[in-house]
């Protein structure tokens, strides 16, 4: 008897079919490692990019910057007040940076932008955008220079800020001997006014700080004097040396009553402290005026110049002498005398000094 086909065995519940099984892993093993290789080489690429990105950053940030179109450096001036944009803006017209925007990320990144500071600015050539930076975060700005020597009027010293390039403004002439002979640090665009206000501030302290130490006795009752006297003192020698020599002499006289008879004081009387060009004249000797020390007791009514600090000492702290006379040694400097008779002396000799000296001249001329 023949039989039909043999009926196919379920497999038991709970069990899979062990061939179907392992063809899906045969299938799906490539896939998992093409999609793992695909994720890796994404991964790299992106690294690689973000690494492009950030080496591109370190070079905008600390490689060279763009050449200086003229000279070594250049120079930029940045406004009190200006915001970070316009700070960025000024530095890439001027040819500092190459680009503003990457400049205020810089600043902004780094925290510097809130600690830019006001001024003038010199940028060697091809500085790196770090180097500008630091140098505006840092304030390291360009410093100019006014130098008010000792013995100047007022006038001079108005004429001296008036002359300055870098400074701005106008400027009233101040007190005589009101300013303290220095050489001032001053920024491009600052006000002439306020640098002579610094001036005249750094006299009023020096000034507060002597006379509280000043030595007791002087035959002067306040400070405006001490500085009317140093004045004096100041237009007499050009010798730091001889300034507390010269102080004793005048202080002597104060106290012995006798009149200071000051060449100096005659030419501030006649020009307010111009030079005259030539020697005084006898009528102007006898001229008389409220500074001609030759024809008036005691001191005149204000200085005659801005003494320095040496003069300044040497009148509120002067050597004990009992000299009463000088007159110029032919050299450059005084000689000293306390008696009127030793002085005539010291002046014949000056005179043949200046006869020699005057026949020289004639000689080497004719």
């Amino acid at each position: 008897m023949s039989r039909g086909p043999t009926p196919k065995r379920k497999a038991p519940a709970g069990r899979k079919a062990p061939r179907k099984t392992a063809a899906r892993r045969r299938e799906t093993a490539p896939i998992g490692r093409r999609l793992l290789a695909m994720g890796s080489g994404g991964l790299t690429v992106l690294g690689l990019v973000a690494l492009a990105v950030v080496l591109g950053a370190v070079w905008l940030y600390q490689g060279p910057g763009p050449a200086a179109r003229s000279g070594e450096v250049t120079t930029v001036v940045l406004r009190r007040g200006a915001s970070l944009p316009e700070i960025a803006s000024s530095l890439e017209q001027a040819g500092a940076i190459r680009s503003s925007s990457i400049f205020v990320t810089a600043a902004q990144v780094t925290g510097a932008a809130r600690r830019l500071k006001a001024g003038e600015y010199e940028f060697p050539s091809r500085a790196s955008l770090r180097q500008v930076l630091a140098k505006i975060r840092d304030g390291k700005i360009v410093r100019h220079q006014v130098t008010i020597a000792e013995g100047l009027t007022s006038d001079m010293v108005v004429d001296i800020l008036m002359r300055s390039p870098v400074l701005t403004g106008t400027v009233p002439t101040p007190p005589e001997g009101s300013v303290l002979p220095e050489t001032y640090q001053v920024q491009r665009g600052e006000d002439r006014a306020a640098v002579l206000q610094r001036m005249m501030d750094d006299r009023d302290t020096l000034l507060d700080a002597l006379w509280a130490k000043r030595q007791p006795g002087l035959p002067f009752q306040t400070k405006d004097q001490a500085v009317t006297l140093a004045s004096i003192v100041e237009k007499e020698t050009g010798l730091a040396s001889e300034r507390p020599r010269v102080a004793a002499v005048f202080i002597n006289r104060l106290r012995a009553g006798m009149r200071l008879g000051s060449d100096p004081t005659i030419i501030y009387g006649l020009t307010r402290g111009r030079p005259l060009g030539r020697g005084i004249l006898l009528s102007e000797l006898q001229r008389p005026t409220p500074y001609n020390t030759y024809l008036i007791d005691g001191l005149p009514p204000t200085p005659i110049a801005n003494p320095g600090r040496a003069s300044l000492i040497a009148v509120l702290n002067p050597p004990k002498t009992s000299e009463l006379y000088f007159v110029a040694d032919g050299g450059g400097g005084h000689v000293f005398a306390s008696t009127y008779e030793e002085h005539e002396r010291n002046v014949a000799k000056w005179r043949q000094v200046e006869r020699a000296k005057a026949a020289r001249t004639a000689s080497a001329g004719g």
